[in-house]
């Protein structure tokens, strides 16, 4: 107890002190931007210019553990079917394999996301299924191969050793080259031809010792593969084969999923924590003191993970096709960068994403260093200038600023929504500080809900960007990127197939998230008590003025 309230308080105080050392320097530098009680709290918009960008094939190797398999009907956006590969590794190399090997059976397994909603009175849980899109009964056909490509983190050009990326593109390669027959071949169609994804519970009894335990085991892909293939390229392999794991995956080059409609049943898809999968060859073996009867035979196991012991060995791709709808199609690929798009597509995979532009410079006037105006064509004021210039002549502060993205609910309605946006450094490629130094998770981009229960809005705060933007007047006021988010911890970059004049890379986030929403631009022209003026994209920014 004493330990535990020691930590918390040692917690709360390393916070605070960092908290109060990024403020105290940041005024130090910035000459007070933030403002004190006794000032009065304005807001003052200001627009933004934003547009939607089409993110083309991308790189979508190693992106476990969340990785897409199924087919997500999306009424607004069209259809993603995601298809999966990846490489085994042995979880004992070298095994010791016995005499006469004979299999039992070759079972797979990989978790699904779950949680439990309730417990019974002997224990037993149920379970609902997270991370589940389009119908939750839904069905897809799936067949597991043995892959023909081996996958490689490098290869060399020039002379030089360049990192190998798989891209969302690349299904028809690895489904050309797959190798022999169905691997997932039972008789139970549930396991192949209609396939879905199930919540139950499986109860699994372990005998240890002469002693056996029920173990529960929470819902999770769970398929028998055919069993003389294990026997052999496993049991019956060349024991150089098994002895170590770039042997071994150059040998077995892993496994791809593949998955295609169930005749007329409605679809879906899951991510899935591939990078916890395996497979469990049992089978029986005769020992060198053994003699040759078939009851003296010994229960042996092998394991095989779907990853690697080695990880920057191990790899893995999702390929994600779409079929995109007209509307979502045209959004895409006629931006108007000029003036902004009036609605904003965010989708993720091989999707898109939007382009914000703060201070667009069409406006053309402002001031210099000492406050004085300088004269640009058409007299325009430069805002961006014009808010250095009143926080440094007239003791205007700044104390919060933030992008408000409105969603448009009558588009999104009957179409499941993304939890989390994500707003970054198009320019370089990067967090904004705003991310990087919010301890307090106070930066946003989770949805707001309305009275329905349907999204509302998504709320960032860019206040240090802002600030850092005011105080100094050689910083470049970036372009931003805005994404659905799968999970605010990955920050990573995957990079494009075909590097364009603004993108090159797109957050790893991104590519992770099925999901999509669509957003009011910051475009001008709806009539004043439109839901487009209304909810139109402007920056945020609360000042605290003297009196």
């Amino acid at each position: 107890m004493y330990r535990t309230s020691f930590f918390k308080k040692t917690l709360l105080a390393v916070m605070a002190v960092f908290l109060y050392s990024c403020d105290k320097d940041f005024n130090a530098i910035g000459e007070g931007l933030v403002g004190d009680d006794h000032f009065g709290l304005e807001a003052v918009k200001y627009d933004v210019l934003a547009y939607n960008q089409e993110v083309t094939p991308i790189q979508s190797s190693n992106i476990a553990p969340n990785n897409a398999l199924g087919i997500f009907d999306n009424p607004l956006f069209g259809t993603t079917t995601a298809n999966f590969v990846t490489q085994l590794g042995l979880a004992t190399y070298s095994p010791t394999i016995g005499e006469s090997p004979v299999i039992d059976s070759v079972r797979i397994q990989i978790p699904y996301y779950s949680h439990i909603t309730a417990t019974d009175a002997n224990g037993n849980n149920t379970y609902e299924l997270d991370s589940i899109y389009g119908d939750k009964n839904g069905k897809i056909k799936l067949s597991i191969y043995e892959s023909g490509i081996q996958m490689r983190t490098s290869y060399f050009s020039g002379g030089s050793q360049l990192p190998q990326y798989y891209y969302t593109d690349q299904n028809t390669e690895f489904n050309s080259k797959k190798i022999g027959a169905l691997l997932n071949d039972s008789a139970n169609r549930l396991e192949n031809e209609e396939f879905f994804f199930s919540a139950k519970e499986y109860k699994d009894s372990i005998t240890t010792d002469g002693n056996k335990t029920l173990l529960r085991v929470k819902p999770e892909m769970r398929l028998h593969l055919k069993k003389q293939f294990f026997q052999d390229k496993i049991l019956k392999a060349v024991a150089s084969k098994l002895s170590t794991e770039d042997l071994f995956q150059e040998y077995f080059r892993g496994l791809y999923f593949n998955v295609e409609k169930s005749g007329s049943s409605p679809s879906n898809m899951a991510l899935m924590n591939f990078s916890e999968g395996k497979i469990t060859i049992y089978y029986k073996a005769k020992t060198a003191s053994t003699e040759d009867t078939d009851s003296t035979m010994e229960d042996k196991t092998i394991v095989l993970n779907l990853k690697g012991i080695n990880a920057t060995t191990s790899s893995t791709a999702n390929f994600l096709q779409d079929t995109r709808s007209s509307e979502y199609q045209n959004a895409i690929t006629s931006a108007n960068k000029t003036d902004g798009d009036d609605k904003l597509y965010l989708k993720g995979g091989e999707g898109s994403l939007a382009v914000v532009k703060l201070f667009n410079p069409t406006d053309v006037m402002g001031y210099d260093d000492n406050g004085q105006v300088v004269n640009k064509p058409n007299n325009v004021p430069d805002e961006l200038d014009e808010i250095r210039h009143n926080v440094t002549t007239k003791n205007w502060k700044v104390n919060e600023a933030n992008l408000v993205f409105y969603i448009d609910a009558d588009k999104m309605k009957g179409t499941e929504e993304p939890n989390r946006v994500y707003l970054y450094d198009l320019t370089n490629n990067a967090v904004l500080v705003d991310y990087s130094t919010d301890a307090l998770s106070t930066y946003g981009g989770l949805i707001t809900l309305d009275s329905d229960k349907r999204g509302k809005s998504y709320k960032i705060r860019i206040t240090g960007h802002i600030r850092n933007l005011i105080k100094d007047a050689t910083a470049k006021n970036v372009d931003l990127g805005l994404v659905v988010s799968q999970s605010s911890a990955v920050l990573a970059f995957n990079a494009l197939k075909n590097k364009n004049e603004l993108i090159s890379v797109a957050p790893r986030t991104s590519v992770m998230s099925p999901l999509g929403t669509v957003l009011f631009g910051g475009k001008k022209g709806g009539a004043p008590d439109s839901d487009q003026e209304k909810k139109r994209l402007r920056l945020e920014v609360y000042y605290t003025k003297p009196n």
